[in-house]
């Protein structure tokens, strides 16, 4: 009696890493990849972030360097954070021709030209006193709509300073509409926005606090979604494509590849990812430690966001990935 055999073989497509390659089904290019760059007022040299290793905050001069780097890797973007050397209630800094943040993005701009897409992060956390993504009312709760109020003016002084794609990351109910519509009615009608649409209060957020020097009082979940639920995550998504965004975001990324799948199969524009700071600093930890392989993780993690439907992703990772890629 013969032994029957499997005739159907899927490891014959494993067999070696040219056959490997050959049928892989995702693939990291450096256009998907958009670098965070944090850059700092009171500073007069790159000053490393202790919690996320080999990440800097940025001085203007150097910001420079940062974004010829990300030009010449081929990567999508630069997002851009600014951390002021004084805050106050209700953010000003983010509004001055003057701050931190707008300054970086008429340097960003003009270093970058046309090679990559300078895009600036709009909302108050770094600039307010108290942490909080909006301005407060009398009982100390963030208002909704008096914030709405402080994104348009935001928006109008980042694309006035050279932003080509605003990143609302505030989870202010409305933002979408309210920044689109100020955009629009001040001659910049092409200038896009990008809505952190589904944005959870994530504790991997963790080492940001120490990239931005958060003055965060409290907590956030009053406006951040709960990790707990799934569905709400594609309803906001679609209040903010409906709203107008030009593209949508999840974020964090790998706690949250079911929002982001969900999110990617029925939204009708593009869909991104924001691998996080802690996501990056448990890869890096455990690195360190000797407890995974570093590349292989990094590469891993990065796989799978797009993997999950992400069209682009923001990872600290960004300029290490597209040298591999280019090496490979």
């Amino acid at each position: 009696m013969s032994t029957q055999h499997p005739v159907i073989r899927p490891r014959r497509l494993r067999t070696t890493p040219a056959m490997r390659r050959l049928v892989a089904e995702t693939r990291i290019h450096p256009a998907q990849l958009i670098l965070p760059v944090f850059v700092r007022e009171d500073i007069t040299e790159p000053a490393p972030i202790s919690s996320m290793p080999g990440v800097v905050q940025h001085t203007l001069d150097s910001l420079k360097g940062a974004v010829r780097d990300a030009a010449a890797a081929g990567l999508g973007g630069i997002m851009l954070f600014g951390i002021p050397a004084t805050r106050d209630a209700i953010g000003s800094g983010a509004t001055e021709a003057s701050g931190i943040l707008n300054r970086a993005t008429a340097v960003a701009a003009a270093e970058a030209g046309d090679a990559l897409v300078v895009q600036t992060d709009l909302c108050l956390d770094e600039f307010t006193d108290h942490g909080h993504c909006g301005v407060l009312d009398a009982r100390g709760a963030v208002d909704n709509d008096a914030t709405l109020e402080r994104y348009r003016d935001m928006a109008v002084a980042q694309a006035q300073a050279g932003s080509q794609l605003l990143g609302l990351s505030g989870m202010m109910d409305g933002q979408v509409a309210a920044v689109r519509e100020a955009l629009d009615e001040n001659g910049f009608a092409d200038t896009a926005v990008l809505a952190y649409a589904a944005k959870y209060a994530s504790a991997f957020y963790g080492p940001f606090r120490e990239a931005v020097d958060s003055q965060l009082q409290g907590d956030r979940r009053t406006y951040q979604q709960d990790p707990a639920n799934r569905i709400e995550g594609l309803r906001e998504a679609a209040l903010d494509e409906a709203e107008g965004a030009d593209v949508l975001m999840v974020k964090p990324a790998m706690s949250y590849l079911d929002v982001l799948a969900d999110v990617a199969a029925t939204a009708q524009v593009p869909v991104w990812a924001y691998q996080v700071s802690g996501e990056h600093a448990m890869i890096e930890a455990a690195a360190a430690n000797g407890w995974i392989d570093r590349d292989r993780a990094i590469r891993e993690s990065v796989t799978g966001i797009l993997r999950a439907g992400a069209g682009a992703v923001l990872t600290y990772w960004a300029l290490e990935l597209a040298a591999a890629e280019a090496a490979a």
